[in-house]
């Protein structure tokens, strides 16, 4: 878990936007660790494809670094592959996730920084969802009322996970990567990356992010972007259930991240380090026509009958095929 404060850091580092498009909310909070490691992005217009936007979530481990340079690059790097100029989104953000740490591994500063991040991200753009997750940051959406998972925990526990950790010299003890590492998917962590004999792929952490691609339909309410420290705390449903009363209640969306850091902030670190972690969350609310109220009206409504998933535990969370 690492030192811990003896009081928590409760200041909200919180920002909002919107366009006609989008309503959003963010918000970040330091809780019980000694610093400050996650990062996060939210672009409603990338200045170089102005039809799309990014999003992303980065839970900086070891030091906070490698989430800030990624916070500050990803998306200029995914834009200007050449996969995206030719229209193949999914593989932009693949191949985006190996650069930047190539870039990283070329910079003087960072090459030999111990740290590493998480790093989940969303690109839309004409109507269709990207999701790129490497590590454990999640994503998930409400649709009508619906739970819609965005990405899977990539854990070294995983059987796919095992299986690559081990063909590249790698083990998994105490369910950590070579007893350490608690995710087996990030950027930078340049330590699990040596083998030469392994592509980037296949290293024992590996980059290299699973995408799922969904279509935004007229269902579609809002996206919730988050660290672990949220999502060890409570499951999917419980996140967009307090995410959507709250919406419909006429809450503003960076009101609703804060309320859901609060509400996941542990009391004291006596609890096996539940709550006790940095928080970020990212809220992405649809409102086509510009219209919160609209959102707001909707979410006030009760789902249909049989809208919840039927299942929501850790398992189903996290890449097991």
């Amino acid at each position: 878990m690492g030192q811990m404060l003896s009081e928590p850091v409760t200041h909200k580092e919180t920002h909002s936007l919107w366009s006609e498009a989008y309503r959003v909310g963010s918000s970040c909070m330091q809780g019980w660790r000694v610093s400050m490691e996650d990062a996060h992005t939210h672009i409603l217009s990338l200045p170089d494809d102005p039809a799309a936007a990014f999003f992303a979530v980065f839970d900086g481990h070891g030091g906070e670094k490698v989430a800030q340079y990624a916070s500050k690059h990803l998306h200029k790097v995914v834009v200007r592959r050449p996969e995206y100029e030719k229209g193949r989104v999914q593989e932009a953000l693949q191949q985006a996730c190996l650069e930047i740490d190539r870039m990283m591994l070329a910079d003087e500063v960072l090459k030999d920084d111990l740290a590493g991040t998480t790093a989940v991200s969303i690109l839309i753009r004409n109507g269709i969802l990207f999701c790129a997750n490497v590590g454990d940051s999640r994503a998930i959406a409400s649709v009508g009322g619906r739970l819609e998972v965005l990405s899977f925990d990539h854990k070294p526990n995983n059987k796919t996970e095992v299986e690559r950790i081990t063909a590249a010299g790698g083990w998994v003890e105490f369910n950590r990567v070579n007893g350490n590492l608690a995710l087996s998917r990030a950027l930078g962590d340049f330590i699990f990356k040596r083998n030469e004999e392994k592509s980037p792929e296949d290293q024992v952490v590996t980059a290299f992010p699973d995408v799922e691609t969904r279509e935004i339909t007229k269902d579609w309410e809002f996206i919730i972007m988050a660290c672990d420290g949220i999502w060890d705390v409570l499951t999917n449903q419980e996140v967009l259930d307090f995410v959507r009363t709250r919406i419909g209640q006429g809450m503003e969306p960076e009101d609703v991240c804060e309320d859901l850091m609060t509400r996941c902030l542990a009391p004291d670190c006596q609890m096996g380090g539940l709550g006790c972690d940095n928080m970020t969350v990212v809220l992405v609310c649809l409102t086509p026509g510009g219209s919160y109220a609209e959102l707001s009206a909707r979410c006030a409504q009760r789902p249909p009958a049989g809208a919840a998933a039927d299942s929501d535990t850790e398992e189903d969370n996290n890449c097991l095929v």
